[in-house]
């Protein structure tokens, strides 16, 4: 019986004692060969699930091809990520891609937009809070670090938070351990962290605005998301998903879209990216009333450019959202630049970018 036990301990499937009948040793047999074929199915089942969660980040180019590889690769390692690139290029996409095919999937998967929170706020929700560390702290509360235990945290636009927060950050990280707000004693924590950036922190790093030891601590893999107008031949590709997706949202029956609407959307710049391109096909299929998505339907901004439009009439609201696109480009993400350039403050910005979509 010792040596059975210890045969089970070292991954046999089952054990026969002797003596014994052939028609025993039969089914024990066909129990261990059923047993090791539902394995390999479960085996094969969950790599194709991983095929799929990449697959999402919709493409065929070179690059978004090396991005799946990658993502596939690095998923099951529970280390750092640094997500580069432009607003609306799909960043949080990618974060979610890498969770869902990670030891951690079965987690909570928490977003937070780092540039949405001022300092204060955002370091009480992620570390949490002792009862009286300010004025209405009434209670303790557990942060996202806590509270996400297990799972996955994703900090988009990680570039705008200060060094004090940085600091803070850096010593998570480091010792898997935080400290509430207005609280003396460490916390046990564990959680996968990835971090995203509009702009290229390395540059920040240089120009002293993003702390040099944060940034080599997150950087452990960086995935680079290109722009869709440099990557424009998956352009026909996602317009196709959108129009699919859209049309069962909405109840629609549009199949195709327009040899004319296709090389518009070709020439366009997109300086939205993914999330430009999305909203614009949403808007057409929501006006669109036959099975074709044709030309007219299109916003007359995504056809012609605004600013070499001499004679054309748009909106007000059509001029202010291309401005503020063009100055987010303009300074690569920079909000507090940007806003500086359309003489308004970085708060009325933001809720302007809310109003729009930009990401």
């Amino acid at each position: 019986m010792g040596s059975a036990v210890e045969a089970m301990k070292t991954g046999a499937y089952d054990y026969i004692e002797k003596p014994f009948e052939p028609e025993e040793f039969q089914m024990v047999f066909n129990r261990a060969t059923e047993h090791a074929r539902l394995l390999k199915e479960v085996k094969l089942l969950r790599q194709r699930q991983n095929e799929c969660d990449a697959g999402e980040i919709i493409g065929s180019s070179a690059s978004i091809r090396k991005l799946q590889s990658t993502i596939q690769r690095i998923a099951g390692f529970d280390t750092t990520v640094l997500i580069t690139g432009e607003t609306g290029t799909g960043k949080e996409l990618v974060a979610r891609a890498i969770h869902r095919m990670s030891k951690r999937k079965d987690g909570i998967f928490m977003a937070v937009n780092c540039a949405a929170l001022p300092e204060s706020i955002l370091e009480s929700e992620l570390f949490g809070h002792e009862k009286g560390a300010f004025t209405g702290a009434t209670n303790q509360k557990k942060g996202i670090l806590e509270t996400a235990s297990g799972g996955t945290l994703f900090l988009d636009e990680i570039n705008s938070t200060t060094p004090n927060f940085q600091a803070k950050l850096l010593r998570a990280l480091e010792e898997g351990t935080i400290i509430r707000v207005g609280g003396t004693k460490p916390v046990k924590i564990d959680i996968r962290v990835i971090a995203a950036s509009n702009i290229n922190l390395l540059e920040e790093v240089r120009a002293g605005r993003f702390r040099a030891d944060l940034y080599y601590r997150l950087n452990v893999v960086n995935l680079e998301i290109p722009p869709l107008r440099k990557r424009k031949e998956d352009i026909p590709l996602l317009a196709h998903y959108f129009l699919n997706r859209f049309s069962k949202k909405y109840h629609k029956e549009i199949k195709t879209i327009s040899h004319g609407v296709m090389e518009k959307l070709l020439q366009y710049n997109w300086p939205g990216n993914v999330r430009e391109l999305e909203n614009t096909i949403e808007r057409a299929v929501l006006m669109q009333s036959g099975n074709e998505l044709t030309g007219v339907e299109l916003p007359d901004a995504l056809v012609t450019d605004i600013e070499d439009s001499d004679d054309q009439i748009v909106s007000i609201a059509e001029m202010e959202e291309a401005l503020i696109r063009r100055a987010l480009q303009r300074f690569q993400g920079r909000r507090d630049l940007a806003a500086s350039a359309l003489g308004i403050s970085t708060a009325t910005l933001w809720r302007k970018m809310k109003l729009y979509g930009i990401g």
